[in-house]
């Protein structure tokens, strides 16, 4: 008598196989579910990351454009005290 237990087999295919196969598969799985929710959540952050950037840009010009504007308001309110006082002389 053989005194050695073998695991039983199915068509040469150990337990322990498929076991180590399943596990193998699960480990994957669950690596691709974490890379895709990172990824996901990596691009919609950067979707608000270029969305403020835009903002930023736009409230620069803007910024830039409201300096002229006052720029050119104290160019005229000086001028025009000035043609002011001339007049009244």
């Amino acid at each position: 008598m053989n005194a050695k237990k073998k695991s039983p087999m199915i068509n040469g295919i150990t337990f322990g196989t498929v076991s180590v196969t399943l596990i193998s598969m699960a480990i994957v799985l669950i690596l691709t579910l974490i890379k895709i929710y990172l990824s996901n959540q990596i691009y919609h952050e950067s979707k608000t990351v270029n969305k403020m950037q835009t903002e930023v840009a736009v409230l620069k010009a803007e910024k830039s454009m409201l300096r002229q504007q006052v720029e050119a308001l104290k160019f005229k309110n000086r001028v025009e005290d000035t043609i002011f006082t001339i007049r009244q002389e």
